[in-house]
């Protein structure tokens, strides 16, 4: 996906709003998702969301989606998001998010997503290391729902 940041994005410095970021960031890996499972998804968690340059008015945005790994209803998607200067080409990283998406039926309910056969060095890399970023958030939520049923 790519987008031309114009100033209604931007926060008064110029600055391309975090929350339009990750508006885009969701929006792109949900197409990812959405061509991977050929179904309806919902967004069920972002990971790791971290800013490490400001995209400014009149650059553009830059955002690749793709599937790190199936699971039985959810899939993980990496979303790298640049910045570019169409004057110049120059592209540089400016974030990047682990975003997880739950497929779903025409009644609205989870259903099966087909499996991700990851094929290169780096794809079998990402794919192992998606369950590892699985399994801590899995862990990190059953601590949340323990903690908010103990506060009562």
């Amino acid at each position: 996906m790519v987008e031309v940041v114009l100033p209604n994005d931007a926060n008064p410095l110029g600055n391309m709003l975090g929350g339009k970021v990750m508006h885009l960031i969701d929006i792109a890996g949900a197409v990812a998702a959405h061509r991977h499972a050929r179904s309806q998804v919902v967004t069920a968690s972002v990971d790791n969301l971290d800013f490490l340059y400001p995209i400014r008015v009149g650059e553009l945005i830059v955002l690749r989606a793709h599937i790190t790994r199936a699971f039985h209803t959810s899939m993980e998607a990496e979303v790298r998001v640049y910045l570019e200067d169409y004057l110049t080409g120059e592209r540089r990283q400016t974030s990047s998010a682990f975003v997880t998406y739950v497929a779903l039926d025409a009644a609205g309910k989870p259903k099966e997503v087909p499996p991700l056969i990851p094929r290169t060095a780096e794809e079998k890399q990402r794919y192992r290391e998606a369950l590892e970023r699985r399994r801590r958030r899995l862990a990190l939520a059953a601590r949340a729902h323990r903690h908010y049923f103990e506060k009562g």
